[in-house]
């Protein structure tokens, strides 16, 4: 399996980044001769922004201290495998950021690598091909979200905020945590802080289409006590020797070809017939006797998973492994396991120890990360999972001989960031989830670049009711700026609003809809939160995505601090989110919005 590269930090000096102007506060928006565009596309708000408005905020008080470049490129000789009876393809994706030829795209994208407490920028550079020279699908405008970063709308990466071939794109970050201009300044909450980020094209209707063709990668944020140093902090398996991202995706292939082709005409969800881990078809891992970190990232677009560690000889044995973090935020203690689920974009960082794993299945030396659950269309799963040993391997673990092992021992518990204090909100907002006129809806409307739904105000906290009121499908929700808590699941007994019911038809080009139940997640053996109602354990966190099972309300909790603007939440399974399950929120100081149903 390989290894995405990191990306190397770059000086000032550095011609990707004094081209059209080195960076700055307000957006460079002098033509460039060579396009006729703006040479910086930020500040081109597709929507109801003010034009002019999308400066850095907090750019003068935390002063750049880093500097990346990427290129967003195609890639015409990219593999899957080395097996040649499946042919290279054309991908987009992210490169190393030098503008030589031979700097091509990756798939994943390079590892973005930072630290709190110093604030970096990126440029990125569209140098995709027209979309007539797109192999079939992917649209050349780009829109790159750093998933899960407390990020200003300007820097965010938003599905309007997109830009043209032949411009680039300045994106800031503070480096700070969550609370740094408001309630903990001037650094923010030290138990808000974030590890395992990714970043993905954001383009509004067809980010499906474009992550799907590569364009995405990992962000890693490390700290004073994540340090990537298993001896410092609190000990977990340093980076990168033992501290390993893993993007999960399918891909569909055309019979006749053996292309990667995308269905623009399903609008229920895309599954593929092959199954990649970190750009590579069913890859292997050469492990040692020791603990590993894995990043597990779903990168989509619509399959869940429910993943367990299977021996291929003996499947019957129960493997048990530690969840660590859930959406890239550690836990307050680990919590061991024999399965976790992903949604769409959601993350779990585990410890494996595979000393541990050896003495369990003898003279055995592999083990597999093996998806178990079911799922037979886009629209979410079923609720049955494959036998042990019958399920699809994501990757085959082959274990080696005994190393040093400095990193901390989870079944010790030991303590990590413990979670911030939920307090009353000032409102309560109810979502429901649904379908109507073949599209996807958030309270009966569909995604609009020019309507910002509703207003929070600047460092309030808030309530949301999440509601899926049918049998058919499910959504893992994504809220950008801020983390959320699970405060409860319960089943809503089905359809409880007044939508029109032909929206239970799949619409253009799919068949018709099947029940699947409330699919239920058990916890994978981690038990169930005695003080959160029917919330897993491991769900007892700080999340950016949670799923929206069937027939189900999940109410969570926010706080809205530090940053001013317009961000957006939406159905993570992209061909959901691209046909229209999105809304646009704003936050601004001094507002009061009551409303309860936006």
């Amino acid at each position: 399996m390989p290894i995405p590269p990191e990306l190397p930090a770059r000086p000032l000096s550095d011609p990707g980044l004094t081209f059209g102007a080195p960076p700055q506060q307000f957006p460079f928006n002098t033509i460039n001769p060579a396009t006729g565009l703006p040479f910086e596309g930020r500040g081109q708000y597709n929507g109801s922004l003010r034009p002019g408005s999308d400066f850095f905020q907090f750019f003068t008080q935390y002063p750049t201290q880093k500097y990346y470049v990427e290129r967003i490129r195609a890639n015409t000789n990219f593999r899957f495998t080395s097996d040649t009876n499946i042919p290279a393809q054309t991908i987009w994706g992210f490169n190393l950021g030098g503008s030589a030829t031979s700097d091509v795209a990756k798939m994943p994208g390079p590892t973005v690598v930072s630290h709190y407490q110093e604030p970096w920028l990126i440029r990125r550079y569209n140098e995709l091909p027209t979309q007539s020279q797109n192999g079939g699908f992917g649209v050349p405008e780009m829109s790159t979200h750093l998933h899960n970063f407390h990020t200003a709308p300007e820097s965010d990466g938003g599905p309007c905020r997109y830009f043209f071939r032949g411009q680039y794109f300045d994106q800031y970050f503070t480096g700070q945590q969550a609370g740094f201009a408001s309630t903990n300044q001037p650094n923010g909450d030290i138990n808000e802080s974030l590890s395992s980020l990714w970043y993905h094209d954001h383009r509004i209707d067809h980010t499906a289409e474009n992550t799907y063709k590569g364009l995405a990668g990992f962000h890693l944020i490390f700290n004073q006590f994540d340090t990537g140093n298993e001896t410092t902090g609190f000990r977990l398996p340093s980076y990168p020797q033992y501290d390993i991202p893993i993007m999960l995706n399918d891909k569909l292939l055309d019979p006749s070809t053996g292309l990667l082709c995308f269905d623009t005409f399903n609008f229920k969800g895309l599954l593929g017939d092959i199954q990649l881990a970190n750009g590579i078809i069913q890859p292997f891992f050469n492990v040692s006797q020791r603990r590993y970190r894995f990043r597990v990232l779903n990168g989509g677009p619509s399959r869940f998973y429910e993943l367990f560690l299977t021996d291929p000889l003996t499947p019957s044995t129960q493997i048990p492994f530690w969840v660590i973090a859930d959406d890239g935020n550690l836990l307050p203690t680990p919590i061991q396991v024999t399965s976790i689920r992903l949604g769409v974009a959601e993350r779990y960082d585990i410890i494996v120890d595979f000393n541990q794993v050896k003495s369990l299945i003898g003279s055995h030396t592999k083990v597999r990360l093996e998806n178990r659950l079911i799922q037979d269309d886009g629209q979410g799963p079923s609720c049955d999972l494959f036998s042990a040993g019958q399920g699809m391997s994501c990757v085959e673990f082959r274990i080696g001989s005994v190393v040093t092992d400095n990193s901390v021992n989870p079944a010790t518990h030991p303590s990590f960031y413990q979670l911030p204090s939920v307090i009353t909100p000032r409102i309560t907002r109810n979502f429901n989830f649904d379908r109507d006129n073949g599209q996807w809806v958030i309270n009966g409307r569909f995604a609009n670049c020019n309507e910002l739904r509703f207003a929070v105000t600047q460092n309030s906290a808030e309530n949301w009711l999440l509601s899926n009121p049918r049998s058919d499908w499910q959504h893992p929700i994504h809220v950008h700026l801020e983390e959320h808590q699970i405060l409860s699941r319960s089943s809503n007994g089905g359809h409880r609003f007044s939508y029109s019911h032909h929206s239970r038809h799949a619409g253009a080009g799919s068949s018709s809809w099947s029940s699947h139940g409330d699919c239920a997640f058990g916890g994978g053996g981690g038990g169930i939160s005695t003080t959160r109602p029917n919330v897993p354990n491991v769900e007892v966190s700080r999340k950016d995505v949670t799923r929206l099972q069937a027939n189900e309300d999940v109410k969570v909790f926010f706080r809205f601090r530090d940053f001013q603007g317009d961000w957006a939440m939406h159905c993570h399974n992209t061909v959901h989110e691209d046909h229209a399950m999105m809304l646009l929120f704003q936050v601004q100081p001094g507002v009061t919005d009551n409303n309860q149903n936006p």
